[in-house]
């Protein structure tokens, strides 16, 4: 009777017991399955499943991969705006701002590209002089006998005597007494003979390179100069001399050469790569480390029309006014050629372009946070700007940093939009897992996993 009475203690203690706890804790309860959260749940069903590393890779059922690792699931909804381009990425501020993403706007303008050499400083070559005699003699007096010597333009360098010079002055001479003489004749045709012998003997000298300071000297005097001055050409500076006193000379003698610095040619090598980009009349600028802290401004006055076969580079002259004679042939110079080639385009900065074999992207910001892959045409690259040719428009802002972040979760984003647009639940890879099972209706038949009903419960005996 005493135990009948101890179980019976037992069971209402438990009852109590029971009825407590579901007054302390059943407002936590999840709500019932008939609420529409919960039918909500029971509704997202995954399309099919893909593999975490290769997202290529599905499965129509749950799978792991060589390394063990879960499928994820894969539903309807989780690419979100359905208009989007596929690929498309949204980031919330936190994390844009934690991974690092900078953007810039794409502008609108020419694209232009300084190109650098190394060149030499030379003699401009319109303004160099070498001088010969037109005559045979005997050098009588050198005025100017120094290399480097400062010249003025009609500077008598040196004298000549010359017997041809000498014949020539008196056949003037000769010709000009027998003007003289006939020029009162009655006949016409003397008169006219002898103005034409003097006009003859006169050109002659001045083909002889008699100075016309000497013609006339002779012609107010009757004197024969004896000796033929050479005269400087320009204002310059003597840079070889060819000839001393008491020389022999031909008209194959070189006598002096002179140049005028006052203008100076710069020679520079410029690769092959880089010729597109420079043209005659573009502004050149120059350093020497003869004169420190100084700058030399100057143009492109010629680009030669070949390359040299061993340094694959062409010669481009330069040409700079050198009137302070600052400048000297044979310095090195540190050459930057600039030029604006390219017409007009959209240019964004060059870290915006992800490369991915032939195929080249930017992300462009839908909106904050909202970052859409496009593909691009691209043109020439300088300066770090690079022409957009096709793909984006000028004021679209980009992504130029932590890009290659969002195109790894862009690619998943767009792998899995191309399969929900496809036909989900095919399987690609090792992940395709059918197996031959015998149904027991239906001994030998394959049997699909995917249709397999997986509740061991339900298993017929």
């Amino acid at each position: 009777m005493s135990n009948k009475l101890n179980l019976m203690a037992v069971g209402a203690a438990l009852v109590v017991g029971l009825a407590g706890g579901y007054l302390l804790f059943g407002g936590s309860e999840p709500p019932p399955s008939g609420t529409g959260e919960s039918q909500a749940v029971a509704e997202r069903k995954p399309l099919f499943y893909r593999n975490a590393m290769n997202p290529t890779v599905t499965s129509p059922i749950p799978a792991k991969d060589s390394m063990g690792m879960d499928y994820i699931a894969v539903y309807a909804d989780d690419e979100g705006d359905s208009d989007a381009p596929a690929g498309t990425v949204k980031i919330d501020a936190v994390t844009v701002q934690n991974i690092g993403v900078r953007t810039e706007r794409a502008t609108e303008g020419p694209l232009s590209r300084s190109v650098r050499a190394v060149g030499r400083v030379d003699f401009d070559e319109t303004l160099l002089a070498r001088i010969y005699p037109k005559i045979d003699g005997w050098v009588e007096t050198l005025m100017v006998d120094k290399t480097g010597a400062q010249v003025k333009k009609g500077d008598v360098l040196l004298s000549i005597y010359s017997p041809q010079i000498v014949a020539s002055q008196e056949e003037y001479l000769l010709a000009l007494k027998n003007r003289k003489t006939l020029g009162n004749s009655s006949l016409e045709d003397i008169r006219r003979g002898a103005e034409s012998l003097v006009k003859s003997a006169r050109l002659r000298l001045q083909l002889l390179d008699l100075p016309q300071h000497q013609i006339k000297a002779l012609e107010q005097s009757g004197e024969i100069n004896r000796a033929t001055h050479i005269h400087s050409p320009f204002n310059g500076v003597v840079i070889k001399l060819g000839v001393q006193a008491g020389q022999y000379v031909t008209p194959k003698t070189q006598l002096y050469q002179i140049a005028d610095l006052t203008k100076v040619w710069v020679y520079a090598e410029v690769f092959e790569f880089e010729l597109p980009w420079i043209k005659e009349g573009d502004s050149a600028q120059i350093t020497v480390e003869g004169v420190p802290g100084r700058e030399f401004h100057g143009h492109i006055s010629y680009i030669y029309p070949y390359l040299d076969r061993k340094t694959r580079t062409a010669k481009v002259r330069l040409e700079f006014d050198n009137s302070d004679g600052a400048l000297r042939p044979e310095m090195f110079a540190n050459v930057v050629l600039k030029s604006a080639r390219s017409e007009p385009a959209v240019l964004v900065p060059a870290q915006a372009i992800v490369r991915s074999g032939t195929r080249k992207q930017v992300f462009v910001v839908r909106e904050p946070g909202k970052f859409e892959p496009r593909e691009v045409v691209v043109g020439i690259t300088s300066e770090g700007k690079t022409q957009i040719l096709e793909g984006v428009e000028a004021g679209e802002e980009v992504v130029v940093s932590a890009q290659f972040l969002i195109d790894s979760e862009s690619s998943l984003r767009e792998a899995t939009a191309k399969m929900m647009r496809g036909a989900p639940g095919a399987a690609t890879d090792d992940a395709e897992m059918k197996m031959d099972m015998p149904l027991p209706d239906a001994p030998g038949a394959p049997m699909d996993m995917g249709e397999m009903n997986m509740n061991p419960e339900s298993a017929q005996p």
